[in-house]
């Protein structure tokens, strides 16, 4: 119930500042954005229509078309993305007034907060919808990682856009889908990295020990031997997050000074086991 809780708070941040950076940013300064919500924004500038209402139903079609490739899980939090997205943007609209009218920095802005928005809710294991459902089976099925994925389907809409918005306006736009795809993926695998440690002491056993009572964390211990000696070595193998790896290198230090410890980041963990 904790996690669901943490997760619904990170989806409503999320879809808030996506909302901010759309109302706030890239409307006033007849900016487009990709995927559905780049839709919603051209039959705003064309046809009035409120940006909120027109993302919910748009969202809604696709849902119903495309809900057999999402998990129950990714489903739910999908809903609750499109739902709080498009309440937010409902609720922003036309409330306070645009942030600059220069649209460079319009551009960059609105990139950096609808990226970021956007990187939360995927974080929390939603979609805002749109081409982001798309972007999330190209990430499951494809490996392509979810920046670059919303990227390619974006340009089609984009593209579109420019018969509306003009050529000058498009390439705004441009730069700023770019900026956003770059901070989703800093979002989704920066702010969620860990790191996999390889530790080959002489004291393996009192290194273990540590780990497992001071830290809470599992360890593997894999057999070896040197090349060249041909004596026998055990190492550890050890996945943490980021913000524990001062603590887990003080703990080696400490238990032996001439411990050879290798340091790995990596982006994603799975299996059953391992939690933040």
């Amino acid at each position: 119930m904790k996690e669901h809780v943490k997760n619904i708070l990170l989806l409503m941040a999320g879809a808030l500042i996506f909302a901010a950076g759309i109302n706030y940013l890239a409307i006033p300064n007849k900016l487009s954005e990709g995927g559905v919500i780049g839709i919603t924004i051209v039959t705003y500038y064309y046809f009035g229509w409120s940006p909120g209402i027109t993302n919910l139903i748009i969202n809604a079609v696709l849902i119903v078309t495309g809900y057999k490739l999402l998990d129950k899980r990714g489903m739910l939090y999908t809903l609750l993305g499109i739902f709080f997205c498009s309440l937010f943007l409902y609720l922003t609209e036309n409330k306070l007034t645009p942030v600059t009218t220069n649209p460079l920095l319009a551009a960059i802005f609105a990139g950096l907060l609808v990226g970021i928005g956007i990187g939360l809710v995927f974080l929390s294991g939603g979609t805002t919808g749109g081409s982001a459902i798309v972007a999330r089976m190209a990430n499951k099925y494809l490996g392509w990682t979810l920046g670059n994925a919303m990227l390619i389907f974006d340009i089609v809409v984009i593209l579109a856009s420019s018969f509306i918005i003009g050529i000058e306006k498009t390439m705004y736009t441009f730069i700023a889908v770019y900026i956003g795809a770059r901070a989703v993926d800093y979002i989704v695998d920066g702010l969620n990295t860990k790191r996999a440690i390889t530790i080959i002491s002489n004291h393996t056993n009192a290194i273990a020990d540590k780990i497992t009572g001071e830290m809470k964390r599992g360890a593997t211990v894999l057999h070896g031997h040197g090349a060249y000696t041909r004596a026998t070595k055990e190492v550890l193998y050890v996945v943490i997050g980021k913000q524990e790896l001062m603590r887990l290198k003080s703990l080696v230090q400490e238990t032996d000074p001439e411990a050879f410890v290798v340091i790995h980041e990596v982006h994603e963990v799975l299996g059953r086991g391992f939690s933040m």
